[in-house]
């Protein structure tokens, strides 16, 4: 035995015998976010250790930043992870680009990418379909409930809603694919819209000042309610976009349960973000866990959500919920 143990080692046919399981199999996966490890990057990373996922994360930060993405992705490229999650619609496309873009040697086309926190990947054109996603290395998750779902839960709050205001921030792809979005809603669920875009400033995005004018004109405009829609901008600024809807008299929904938790909107229809990032990698261990391929797999969606409501300023509009409405949302104080 020791002479055929000797030969195959002579020949390094046992090298794997001794080699560590761990680390032959260990992946790495990098994520790069927009505003820090927040409640998603915090998701991914407890997912990854809780389900025994023999993989390390690092997080890469734009800051806010998308000069800092193509450097990011220079990183990545020399890096070499073996999977990359993408937090946002500017991450995701500073990463892969857009569909018209998935050739292009600035961005990734040959490691695996997930992308999570994307309003609308079809709208903007990172991806085919949700169900073909049209690029072979790119999948993702989906965490925002059908905008549907949003026009028929304000119109079970307020029952003669029929007008509906949008702030948003042309600078933001997702946001004014939003708007889109939301208008092709309106003749089938019988609202009208009023959109507005903020005012920019000479860089190009949204000066914080206009936010209290716009609210106004919402307001003359005669709309009943404020939907937040998709806007990174509004979401940082959410005392200030809150607070002068608020003095407008109008409410918001959000689609993120903190402007509710933590600011001045009334109701959120919301998956909790911590969850969303384990969403993420629960996608991400069926690429490096289970084999499959990113193109093949459809765009996962969250299916659980919560009902939030702000008591405090339901009391401040004098717009409570109706008691049908009571027996299924989580109340904030």
């Amino acid at each position: 035995m020791r002479r055929i143990i000797g030969a195959m080692l002579a020949l390094g046919l046992v090298v794997g015998w001794f080699a560590s399981p761990a680390a032959a199999a260990r992946k790495t996966i990098a994520m790069v976010v927009w505003i820090g490890c927040e409640d998603v990057c915090r998701g991914v990373k407890d997912f990854v250790a809780d389900s025994g996922m023999d993989a390390d994360v690092t997080v890469f930060d734009a800051a806010e930043d998308p000069s800092k993405l193509p450097g990011i992705v220079e990183k990545l490229r020399k890096m070499r992870p073996d999977l990359v999650i993408t937090w946002g619609t500017k991450v995701t496309l500073g990463v892969v680009g857009s569909l018209d873009e998935r050739n292009d040697p600035r961005f990734l086309g040959d490691i695996p990418v997930v992308f999570t926190v994307v309003s609308n990947p079809v709208g903007t054109k990172i991806i085919e379909s949700l169900q073909q996603t049209g690029r072979p290395n790119v999948t993702g998750t989906r965490n925002r409930v059908p905008e549907s779902v949003n026009i028929k839960s304000i119109r079970r709050y307020m029952k003669d809603f029929a007008h509906l205001g949008i702030l948003y921030d042309t600078s933001e792809a997702n946001s004014v694919a939003k708007v889109d979005e939301i208008k092709e809603l309106t003749g089938k669920l019988n609202f009208s819209l009023t959109a507005l875009p903020l005012t920019a400033k000479a860089d190009g995005t949204p000066d914080p000042a206009s936010v209290a004018s716009k609210m106004q004109e919402l307001k003359q405009a005669g709309v009943q309610f404020v939907y937040l829609g998709s806007s990174t901008f509004l979401e940082k600024q959410q005392d200030l976009f809150t607070g002068t809807a608020l003095e407008a008299g109008l409410p918001v929904l959000s689609p993120y349960e903190h402007l509710v938790t933590e600011s001045n909107a009334l109701m959120s229809v919301a998956a909790r973000d911590y969850d969303v990032g384990r969403l993420a990698a629960r996608q991400a261990s069926k690429i490096l866990v289970d084999g499959a391929q990113p193109g093949d797999l459809p765009v996962l969606a969250m299916e659980e959500f919560a009902y939030l409501v702000n008591m405090r300023v339901a009391k401040q509009l004098n717009l409570f919920p109706p008691v049908e409405f009571l027996q299924f949302v989580e109340k904030v104080e």
